[in-house]
C-alpha cells in the first residue's frame, strides 16, 4: 500500500511539473481558464449572474466559500473528450465560435487533460483517484485570490491548504467554478500542487470534474444547454 501511495504521489508530482511546462494545473493571470477565457458551457443563468460567470464583477461581490460547496463524488470529463462523447459540444462551438472543431479539440485536450479520473470530497477530506490507486489529504481554507486576465475579465480561485493526510497528497488545491459566493458547485476546475503562487499562474490546463452520477450524454446536454 505504501508503495502504491508513493507511486501515485510521484505521478501527481511529475504530472504537475510536466503540466507546468506545457499543459499544467491552474487558471492564472492570462485568462485561458476563466469563464470567458475558455468557453466551455456552464449551468448558470444569463442574467446578472451570467455576467459574473463571464468574469465581470466587483471585488466586494466576492465572498468566502467552504469546502462543502464542492462536496461529493466527481468524475473527470477528459475521457469523454478522448472517446468522442463530447464531439457534439465541439461541433457546436465551431458553429458559433472562432475555431474549427479540430482546434477546439486540441484546446480542450490541453485543458481537460489529467490522469486523476475521480475525486471524492467529504467534510475536510479530499481523495484523488488514479485508476484503483488513491491518495487523500485533509484541507482547510486558505482564502481566495481574484485574478485578472488578458481579455479584461477576472476569475476567483478558492484555495485550500493541506493540514494532514498522506504525505504525497498535494499541499494546495484551488477551485474555480465561475461562482463567487457560497453555492453548491455543479462542476468545477481543480488545480493542485505544492506551490500556491505557481498554481495561480497556470492558464493552459484545467482538469474539469462533473458529478460521477452523470453519464456522458447528460454531461453533453449540460454543456450544450448554454
Amino acid at each position: 500500500m505504501q508503495k502504491t501511495i508513493k507511486k501515485l504521489g510521484y505521478a501527481l508530482s511529475v504530472s504537475s511539473a510536466l503540466l507546468f511546462a506545457g499543459q499544467a494545473l491552474s487558471e492564472g493571470t492570462s485568462g485561458a481558464q476563466t469563464s470567458s477565457g475558455h468557453d466551455h458551457a456552464q449551468s448558470h443563468s444569463h442574467d446578472a449572474k451570467g455576467s459574473v460567470y463571464e468574469g465581470y464583477f466587483e471585488d466586494d461581490q466576492v465572498k468566502p466559500r467552504a469546502l462543502s460547496d464542492w462536496e461529493g463524488d466527481w468524475q473527470s470529463v477528459y475521457p469523454y473528450l478522448v472517446d468522442g462523447t463530447l464531439d457534439p459540444v465541439l461541433a457546436d462551438k465551431a458553429k458559433h465560435g472562432d475555431k474549427s472543431a479540430g482546434e477546439y479539440r486540441a484546446y480542450y485536450d490541453a485543458g481537460y487533460k489529467t490522469d486523476i479520473d475521480r475525486i471524492a470530497i467529504e467534510g475536510s477530506n479530499v481523495t484523488f483517484f488514479r485508476g484503483k490507486e488513491s491518495i487523500s489529504g485533509n484541507y482547510e481554507t486558505d482564502g481566495h485570490e481574484i485574478l485578472t486576465y488578458k481579455k479584461g475579465n477576472r476569475g476567483v480561485r478558492y484555495v485550500f491548504k493541506k493540514t494532514g493526510g498522506d504525505g504525497t497528497a498535494p499541499q494546495f488545491i484551488q477551485f474555480s467554478d465561475h461562482i463567487i459566493t457560497p453555492e453548491k458547485a455543479g462542476h468545477y476546475h481543480l488545480y493542485w500542487g505544492n506551490d500556491r503562487a505557481a498554481l495561480l499562474k497556470e492558464v493552459t490546463n484545467w482538469p474539469t470534474y462533473y458529478p460521477s452520477h452523470l453519464n456522458g450524454k447528460q454531461i453533453v446536454d449540460e454543456m450544450l444547454a448554454h
